[in-house]
């Protein structure tokens, strides 16, 4: 009869093993005279018809689990992706200047906003449209949403660092365009301030969740 503490032994070493174990390797391990065959045997019977079976694969042994649960057991992974440099700089300039036109946001850059860039924003769920500027055109104005807050862990905009915090932390860009951002005391103002008018029957859209969690590399 099988000693229950050798049963338990070959059991946590098939356990702890990320590999297919040999059943040499695993009669190494038992007292002398125990049949190694015979205590697999047994707990293959044992973890027979379980979420976890004990399988073998030639002369070698593993815990898998249970082939019919495949289909439940798929894992989802979230994918991260750095923003590119063109999207943190206009990330942070609609953070501060919100709300504010694409064109707008390209003056201050000195280049064209790629509309990739926009894309990838709304795909974080960090920006949404806020409503349209009174001006030929009406264009789209940009503004930030509660997940860009809540990603950052602020509980207002006005809680976003001023220009003296960010050049004394090394990431305020040295271009003239950005390095207009408020200081500490100044600017973050109510974003309430400005009245946006809606177009009859536009809605602002919420960009929702994105399925992939975006990480914002820091400014070099």
């Amino acid at each position: 009869m099988t000693d229950f503490n050798t049963l338990r032994l070959i059991e946590a070493l098939l356990f702890a093993s990320k590999d297919p174990v040999p059943a040499t390797v695993l009669a190494a391990q038992i007292p002398e005279g125990e049949d190694v065959l015979e205590i697999l045997e047994t707990l293959k019977s044992h973890y027979a018809n379980r979420g976890i079976v004990l399988e073998n694969a030639g002369n070698a042994w593993a815990f898998r689990t249970a082939s019919d649960l495949a289909g439940d057991l798929a894992i989802q992974r979230v994918a991260s992706r750095r923003l590119s440099r063109a999207a943190m700089e206009t990330m942070a300039i609609i953070a501060y200047h919100q709300p504010v036109t694409r064109a707008e946001i390209e003056d201050i850059r000195g280049v064209a906003v790629a509309k990739g860039t926009v894309d990838t924003l709304l795909e974080a769920g960090w920006i949404k449209p806020r409503g349209r500027k009174q001006t030929p055109g009406r264009p789209l104005m940009w503004g930030t949403t509660d997940a860009f807050l809540d990603h950052f862990g602020l509980s207002t905009v006005k809680e976003l660092p001023g220009m003296d915090e960010l050049k004394a932390a090394g990431l305020l860009d040295k271009r003239e365009g950005l390095a207009s951002l408020p200081t500490s005391e100044e600017d973050n103002e109510d974003e309430t301030e400005t009245e946006l008018e809606m177009e009859d029957g536009e809605e602002a859209v919420d960009a929702g969740t994105s399925a992939d969690v975006i990480q914002l590399d820091q400014a070099r």
